[in-house]
């Protein structure tokens, strides 16, 4: 796949360390000659060292031949500016981070694929890991539904029990599904006789979310600090 991404700073360059382990053909574009210059020197790719919203730079970086574009900067002007470009040249995908939530719609229009900004997502991600340690992982999804992972503790309710008997013993609502089961180097698809064990890392959708109810069938304690 060949990718073209727009700035190298924190975000992007960490986009680019991805993109380059999965094998990737990336092109970046930073506007920032001493980030150019950074990013050049890590990483084996091209770097263009100009702006992005100038359609002679994304003809130099092979708009024409790309099959992704990722907007990284922390300014929702210069990454809309640049997806308008990059629609000219039908690139198919189009991905973007945002800063400002009002901004959202705009981009959604242009037909981009949208991460809320990024130090917001970070900051929820530190305040769950102390309001609800258990929680290895979380993915917020509409409604207050969400996807989380839990590790089973000793003292869990379901430790030792078939999903089945579970749900009979009424310790999983309607509500709730787990998705997975992850155990040691091993990931097992749940079904209704799947034994849950201490230690199995699951990942779980809650419609209601991850409630101390909820979260207590898992460890076996309120989890809510």
């Amino acid at each position: 796949m060949y990718v073209i991404i727009v700035g190298a700073g924190n975000i992007g360059s960490q986009v680019l360390e991805l993109a380059e382990q999965t094998r990737n053909e990336v092109v970046v574009i930073e506007r920032d000659p001493d980030v150019a210059d950074r990013a050049g020197r890590r990483h084996d790719c091209l770097v263009i060292n100009a702006d992005a919203t100038e359609k002679e730079t994304l003809e130099d970086a092979g708009a024409a031949q790309a099959d992704a574009i990722i907007c990284t900067t922390d300014e929702d002007a210069t990454n809309i500016m640049c997806l308008l470009l990059a629609k000219e040249f039908e690139i198919p995908s189009l991905v973007t981070v945002v800063q400002n939530p009002e901004h959202m719609n705009v981009f959604r229009q242009i037909g981009a694929n949208v991460l809320e900004n990024p130090q917001r997502l970070i900051a929820e991600y530190l305040f769950r890991a102390v309001q609800r340690p258990a929680i290895k992982d979380f993915m917020s999804l509409a409604g207050g539904a969400e996807v989380f992972e839990v590790t089973v503790t000793d003292t869990a309710p379901i430790a030792g029990k078939s999903l089945h008997e579970a749900d009979g013993a009424d310790l999983i609502p309607e509500d709730v599904l787990v998705v997975a089961v992850e155990r040691g180097e091993t990931v097992v698809t749940p079904r209704g006789g799947t034994i849950v064990e201490a230690g199995d890392l699951l990942t779980v959708f809650s419609r209601e979310g991850a409630t101390d109810g909820i979260l207590r069938t898992f460890t076996g304690t309120d989890t809510e600090q």
